[in-house]
This record gives structure tokens, C-alpha cells and sequence, in this order.
């Protein structure tokens, strides 16, 4: 079932509501031999750099008008960044406190803007995976109140707020490809850590009555590819993480919530190197697109998917010369400046 409207009622409320831009890139649809390619960027989204503030603002509104008293509350999350400076951007703007654990290898620049934020930052010694475990712990305290972006068996209804949260992105873009004369994309590509943004974007197209439907294809890093082992083996997979540059998908596991969206929903999945994202990211922000390596994941995914394997990922994914293609860059370069300075 797609999201109920009250979420794009919210969103549009707030005080620093805007869409965000859908850009054309012609030059990319004659890279790819398709009709257009536009890019969803999320660059700056209710003031900050990363689409995260929608999920976050949902279901922070949602979860604390069922509190049974409106006194102060500590937001608790573990992230790689965004997700957590959007946690404590709106503990900050609700008068309340907010604790965000962080793992190793998250950027001093993310961990600062964090900070800034007015929260109280601890770091783990360990995976995102372990950080979401300490967090989990930590909200146990009394007066806390746990935020996280993944959902596991016990752990649902916040998730699934924050996966709500996000169908605003998508519904914007319906409404700018419409103002682009543009029916429903025939491929949008998604970057996926533990599948929350992919659970909104399988509810979203598979709720429209549209043939052909919309192909959907999940971008990972190749260090942290949870989805594509899950899908590989049709059940959940749990993959060790390494190291890179989009740290916003450096997850070992996939949300228990968005497990059978995913499954059932995709159309692909891809995983790509640090060294295809940086240089997606670079050559976005020629064309006049700042992006991350998480969001520029999207443009390297699709490229990988479409020019590898010859011509049957292509039939695969039903994409050819008259193609929509729409890509979500989900974070914009002032969200993650190590993937800047890293993946030649």
C-alpha cells in the first residue's frame, strides 16, 4: 500500500519544505542510448544535505504524539552520518536531546556536523551493524526513545514511519517528470545500505497500475553488497563490511522490513567499486550536480548495468533508445567529504 497523504501533508509544512530539483542531463542519456536521464538531488532537503529528513521528521512527529506525555525525550540512533544529523536536527528544533553512536571510519567533517546539531556523539569501535546494536542498548535508559532507520523482529513500526517519510521524494518526482512531459520513468536507480529508501521506492511504483512498469535497480558498494547476496541466495544474507567511501551504505545487513519489498520488488541489483562512485560524483559535478559518493552510486550503478554484459541486462530491464531513466542522488559533496578526497 502507498504511504497515506498525511506524510506529504506534513512535509510540506514544515519550515523548510521545498521540493528538491528534478534535473534533465541530456548529456547522460547520450552516454547511455536512452531517451532522458534525470537526477533526484537531494543535495539540500529541509536544510540539510541529505534526503534523511524526511524519514527522520515522520516518524519522530509520529512517535512522540503516542508518547503519553510531551515532556523532554533523548532521540537515540546509531548512522553514518545523515540519518543521524537529521535525528539531531529535529530533537534540536523539538527542544529535546538527542545521542547518535557513530562507527569507525565515519568522516570527522559528519561526526562534527553532528555535533553541531547539539546531540552527544559517542563512538563505536566497530561495524555500523555493532553501532545500531549499542544504540538499541542505550535507549533503554528511561526517558529515551530509539530512532533507527533498519528494522529487526520486535523493532517495525519506526522504521516503517520512516519508510513512509520518504515517499515524498517520490511523489515529487511524479509530479516534476508530469511537468516535464514525462509519464512513469521506465528505470529508476536506487542506492541501497540496509533497503529503507528501496522498501519506499518498490511500495511506491509497485502500487501504480502503469504497464510496462517501472524497472527498479539497487545500487550497493561492492565491500558492503547485502542486498545482492540476499537476492543471490533469496533469503537474508549477513555480509562482512570493509571499507569505502559511501559510507551511508556501508551496512552488513538489510532491515527485516525491507527484506520482502526487496525481494519481491527489484528488478536488479549491482554493486559498484569506490573508484565507479567517485568518479560518477566528479563527473555529476561537471555537469552541475553536487553529489556524493552514496547518491553518485545511482549513475554508477546504471552504468554497469547497462554497458556490462552486453545486451541482455538491457532487455532485462526493458531499456532502450526512448527510456526515462531517473537516478537518486541521495546526499549531496557537503554530506560526505571523505568520498570526495578518496577513489581515483
Amino acid at each position: 500500500m502507498p504511504a497515506p497523504d498525511e506524510v506529504w501533508e506534513f512535509h510540506t509544512r514544515l519550515p523548510d519544505y521545498a521540493p528538491t530539483p528534478l534535473i534533465e542531463l541530456p548529456a547522460l542519456a547520450e552516454e547511455l542510448g536512452v531517451g532522458r536521464v534525470f537526477v533526484k538531488d537531494e543535495s539540500s532537503r529541509l536544510g540539510l544535505p541529505a534526503f534523511k529528513a524526511l524519514g527522520a521528521s515522520w516518524a519522530i512527529h509520529r512517535a512522540l504524539s503516542r508518547r503519553p506525555s510531551d515532556g523532554p525525550v533523548r532521540l537515540v540512533t546509531a548512522t553514518d552520518g545523515n540519518h543521524g544529523r537529521a535525528v539531531a536536527r529535529m530533537a534540536r528544533l523539538l527542544g529535546h536531546r538527542a545521542h547518535v553512536l557513530v562507527p569507525e571510519g565515519v568522516h570527522p567533517a559528519a561526526v562534527a556536523a553532528i555535533t553541531a546539531e547539539g546531540a552527544e556523539v559517542t563512538s563505536v569501535a566497530g561495524t555500523y551493524d555493532d553501532a545500531v546494536r549499542q544504540a538499541a542498548d542505550a535507549s533503554r535508559e528511561p526517558g529515551s526513545l530509539l530512532i533507527q532507520d533498519t528494522a529487526w523482529p520486535g523493532y517495525e513500526q519506526i522504521p516503517g514511519w520512516i519508510v513512509e517519510g520518504y515517499s515524498t521524494l517520490f511523489i515529487e518526482v511524479d509530479t516534476q517528470l508530469y511537468a516535464a512531459g514525462v509519464g512513469s520513468p521506465g528505470l529508476v536507480s536506487v542506492p541501497v545500505g540496509v533497503g529503507s529508501l528501496a522498501q519506499a521506492a518498490v511500495t511506491h511504483y509497485r502500487s501504480q497500475a502503469v504497464v510496462p512498469a517501472t524497472a527498479l535497480l539497487a545500487v550497493e558498494p561492492d565491500s558492503a553488497a547485502c542486498a545482492l547476496a540476499s537476492l543471490t541466495r533469496q533469503e537474508p544474507v549477513t555480509v562482512a563490511t570493509g571499507t569505502t567511501i559511501m559510507a551511508g551504505l556501508n551496512c552488513g545487513a538489510l532491515s527485516s522490513l525491507a527484506w520482502p519489498y526487496l525481494r519481491d520488488g527489484l528488478d536488479a541489483a549491482v554493486a559498484v567499486t569506490d573508484a565507479d562512485s567517485a568518479g560518477a560524483a566528479r563527473d555529476l559535478a561537471a555537469l552541475g550536480v553536487s553529489s556524493g559518493p552514496c547518491g553518485a552510486a545511482t549513475l554508477a550503478g546504471v552504468r554497469a548495468a547497462l554497458t556490462g554484459g552486453g545486451t541482455g541486462r538491457r532487455a532485462a530491464l526493458a531499456v532502450g533508445h526512448t527510456t526515462t531513466i531517473v537516478l537518486l542522488s541521495t546526499e549531496g559533496a557537503a554530506a560526505n567529504p571523505h568520498g570526495l578526497d578518496s577513489g581515483d
